[in-house]
């Protein structure tokens, strides 16, 4: 069994971005194995990655994109993946060595932890507010839709959890999917991430289910950078994905009556 396992879905992504979020995850004394699963139109990838270590690259060509999920489970349920911690990275982060270790030694003597992240930042050094309650559909009609910033951030405040002390370990509703480092036999136990969702609230999804078996904790100690996009406030296709997914998430776990989102934080 190796200690983590890791899966980064590539769509046409950025070719620098991804090599250092690559070097970064295989800079570590853990034993360790990477999956790629390329969502792109064409595996011209393939032969680029042979520039790092061939035994610790496993190159999954997909033939379709069917969503970022979608090509996370591609790995989680269809590769028989054998680690103790599995990783969900996104392919524009990078960290320090170090982090891996710290993170992989946090879970293993929190056994009743199911899910961490670290702190993340902008390549600015300006920290993200990634942990979250769980949202109403308030929260996320106002930060897509309304133009008075006062109201966004009134709403923002609470939703983004700005009341927490982000220099604290917290058990959280919701952390983001661009760091997700997962117990591999929990991540298991939920079947990976709902398909339903092509891109966005995937996470959310994910987080809520985990949470139901096991727990989701923020871990301030080590530090990522990530950058972060925010594709669908700039395009209008990436926006019609997020509002779809939106509709779906509140579909399955309730817009006006839910029951877990009362007993949040």
């Amino acid at each position: 069994m190796i200690d983590i396992s890791c899966s980064i879905v590539t769509y046409k992504s950025n070719k620098d971005d991804l090599f250092k979020a690559i070097q970064c995850f295989l800079n570590t004394d853990l034993k360790i194995h990477l999956f790629i699963s390329d969502n792109s139109p064409t595996d011209i990838l393939r032969d680029e990655l042979n520039v790092f270590p061939k035994d610790k690259i496993t190159y999954i060509f997909n033939g379709r994109n069917g969503g970022y999920g979608w090509g996370h489970n591609q790995v989680i349920l269809n590769q028989n993946i054998d680690s103790k911690y599995h990783l969900i990275l996104n392919p524009d982060i990078e960290f320090k060595k170090g982090v891996l270790e710290e993170l992989f030694n946090f879970l293993e003597n929190n056994v009743t932890i199911g899910h961490v992240m670290p702190k993340v930042r902008y390549p600015d050094g300006e920290l993200q507010y990634l942990c979250k309650r769980l949202p109403t559909p308030i929260n996320l009609i106002l930060r897509k839709f309304c133009p008075i910033k006062t109201l966004i951030s009134k709403s923002d405040y609470l939703y983004e959890m700005r009341d927490f002390d982000y220099n604290s370990i917290k058990e959280i509703p919701i952390l983001s999917g661009c760091f997700m480092l997962l117990r591999t036999d929990v991540l298991k136990s939920v079947n990976g991430f709902d398909e339903r969702f092509f891109m966005y609230l995937e996470d959310y999804d994910l987080s809520r289910r985990i949470n139901m078996i096991s727990t989701s904790v923020f871990y301030p100690y080590v530090e990522i950078i990530h950058s972060h996009a925010k594709g669908s406030f700039k395009n209008k296709k990436m926006l019609m994905f997020h509002v779809i997914s939106a509709i779906k998430y509140f579909n399955k776990w309730g817009w006006i009556f839910d029951k877990y989102r009362r007993n949040s934080l």
